[in-house]
């Protein structure tokens, strides 16, 4: 299995000692939080539309409502699906659009080495296992993934690897949703962390990353709630603090489909950003802002912070 550009078997991600033992590793690398902190993590999968707007400007108000730091995190780790100078772009547009990050920005391309120690962890701690199965066999058998390789010790060769679900996170709470039920079936699933064709799992990397930022609340949208109860169990397993979630309501095209850079949203506009802030907290059900039209981006931004509730935002179509 290819991992950050070498094969690596479980034994390979072990850390040896001098003395040639294996040597237990510690969980990985923990920044402490300090006070709140908020994130935006977009794929550089196209540019930004309206959709990814509600996210960022969601997050960002309910950071900077606490005085809180907010951070940007360019998840870049699935190249088939990446736009060749898309995560410029991002940027460039959350510039534009006065949404300006603390920090530095985090690429995935570049923590390889701590989801290798993610997995050299787990495996040690016999919660990983390697799986040949196909998407068509699982398929077959109702689309639930069913641990049919759990016992069998395959070895790394075209297989993905799997967490065991031993102890299932089947509810957790949402500040908007309040408690959010997951799919049984689906939350008790070994799923994969480390895909057959070598590349991280997206599970697996953004919850590495989120408490290696300390990030202490995940505010994004309702379209990932289904996959918090897997990274739930993952902060579990690592023995880390779980952060609060917000899962935004999301924003549909004229055919009820959420407005997705799959689906050809279009980009957000490079011309006078204020009106489509205006529209984005519109859409946030927040409080209208009188005269916004005579005010900076600045300004207009500021007063988004100072009335921001995140109460009435609600649910929402989600």
């Amino acid at each position: 299995m290819q991992v950050g550009g070498k094969r690596e078997s479980p034994d390979e991600l072990t850390q040896v000692s001098d003395s040639g033992e294996r040597e237990q590793s510690t969980p990985l690398h923990f920044e402490g939080r300090r006070g709140y902190i908020g994130r935006f993590a977009p794929s550089p999968s196209g540019e930004l539309h309206f959709g990814s707007l509600i996210a960022a400007l969601g997050s960002y108000l309910q950071a900077r409502a606490q005085q809180g730091q907010w951070l940007v995190r360019i998840e870049d780790i699935d190249p088939p699906r990446e736009i060749p100078g898309a995560a410029t772009t991002i940027l460039q547009q959350l510039e534009h659009y006065g949404l300006h990050w603390d920090g530095e920005v985090l690429w995935q391309s570049q923590r390889h080495e701590a989801y290798r120690e993610a997995l050299s962890f787990l495996q040690q701690q016999g919660l990983s296992y390697y799986c040949t199965c196909t998407r068509s066999r699982i398929q077959q058998i109702g689309g639930y993934y069913d641990g049919h390789c759990r016992t069998l010790n395959h070895g790394s060769e075209n297989a993905a690897l799997r967490f065991v679900q031993h102890h299932p996170v089947l509810s957790f709470a949402d500040k908007l949703h309040g408690k959010l039920i997951a799919d049984e079936k689906l939350a008790r699933e070994d799923f994969i962390i480390h895909r057959r064709d070598g590349l991280f799992a997206y599970n697996l990397a953004v919850v590495v990353d989120d408490n290696f930022q300390g990030v202490s609340e995940i505010v994004r949208g309702a379209d990932l709630i289904e996959p918090t109860v897997r990274q739930i169990s993952l902060y579990q397993q690592f023995g880390w603090t779980v952060p609060d979630y917000v899962h935004l309501p999301l924003v549909l095209n004229e055919n009820g489909a959420k407005l997705s850079k799959q689906n050809h949203a279009p980009a957000l506009p490079q011309g006078d950003p204020r009106p489509v802030i205006h529209a984005a907290l519109a859409f946030l059900n927040q409080p209208e802002i009188a005269g916004w039209q005579d005010l900076t981006l600045s300004e207009l931004l500021s007063l988004a912070v100072q009335n921001w509730s995140l109460q009435a935002v609600g649910a929402g179509s989600s």
